[in-house]
């Protein structure tokens, strides 16, 4: 179904953006549903963070129409920020003061009452685990505590629509699943999350939809499952024990890619269960046992080296193509 503009949280038309002669995003045009996980991905010095800049209102846009929590950037941009909430790269916490301090100052910034901003405080550092640690330093501590200590900050003002710009960078793996888990807590109260990322894996656990940037501009839109499709290379490994159940399955499926040496055939195939059922009937026909059956698809480490291949600037190593071993 079509979303109307009252379902959309975000929309963006022709947003463009340079400094001097270098263009910095060139007619990007994004629709964030309300109520989802939007992430968009791309190498260093893509852009994300430029567009995450823009829609918050740190800076302005060269040309663009956008609408934020449904206001306009260029006339509401007050409104637009009483709708949102930032999470940049860097962390906001003061680590001069308390956890608790720092809670209470976000308050005063919103105008909350004394009572009421104690209040919301108390209710979010409990939320985010951080009570026990809330009346030490935050220099004190550890660098997942100061990243939730930062989006409970983000909440004071309830925030409708939240942006997270690589907010899990530096993150050991046990915080960052913590900090999922965080994000998909706030997806569940109805709240709308602008993530940006390097870490393919984050995008294809928490994002709803998934934008790919590169030099500025949008070079791919859609769900994981998607933006996958977008990519070749999807295949069935079939490994042999002994050369004659090689040798017999090699001569009936001709379109396999053949290695004599680890007595395995490379099937293309897109991984569905009606190919994968499919070989398996032609192998018990066949009288064929196969030793091992690996099924490999596109993972969105594939989608973005393919998405991104022509840049010189560096990328994210591949964690590897997901794999199911059925023995």
């Amino acid at each position: 179904m079509t979303k109307t503009t009252n379902d959309l949280a975000i929309e963006v038309t022709g947003l463009r953006k340079s400094y001097g002669d270098k263009t910095v995003l060139d007619g990007i045009d994004l629709s964030v549903p309300a109520g989802t996980v939007f992430s968009l991905l791309g190498p260093n010095g893509a852009g994300k963070t430029t567009a995450v800049q823009i829609l918050s209102t740190l800076i302005s846009p060269d040309a663009g129409q956008l609408r934020v929590g449904g206001h306009d950037l260029a006339t509401e941009a007050q409104a637009v920020r009483a709708a949102i909430g930032v999470t940049g790269q860097f962390s906001a916490v003061d680590g001069l003061i308390t956890g608790e301090e720092n809670m209470l100052l976000m308050a005063d910034l919103h105008h909350l009452s004394r009572r009421e901003g104690r209040r919301v405080a108390a209710e979010l550092l409990e939320r985010f685990d951080l009570t026990e640690a809330a009346k030490k330093p935050a220099s004190t501590y550890s660098g997942g505590m100061k990243r939730r200590l930062d989006i409970a900050m983000t909440l004071v003002g309830n925030p409708r629509i939240i942006f997270l710009d690589e907010p899990t960078t530096g993150l050991d793996p046990r915080s960052r699943h913590n900090m999922w888990n965080i994000i998909r807590g706030l997806v569940a109260g109805g709240v709308t999350v602008f993530l940006t990322t390097q870490y393919l894996e984050e995008a294809d656990q928490l994002a709803d939809r998934i934008a790919v940037l590169n030099g500025g501009r949008l070079v791919a839109q859609g769900t994981a499952k998607e933006l996958k499709r977008l990519v070749p290379g999807g295949h069935v490994l079939l490994r042999f024990a002994e050369p004659r159940s090689y040798e017999s399955a090699a001569l009936a499926l001709r379109d396999a890619t053949r290695d004599d040496e680890s007595l395995s055939l490379q099937i293309p195939s897109d991984g569905t269960q009606r190919e994968l059922r499919a070989i398996l009937d032609w192998l018990d026909s066949a009288a064929i046992e196969a030793d091992e059956l690996t099924v490999h698809t596109p993972d969105l480490d594939d989608v973005f080296f393919a998405l991104t291949s022509h840049t010189d600037t560096p990328v994210p190593a591949a964690a590897g193509a997901q794999k199911e071993n059925v023995r």
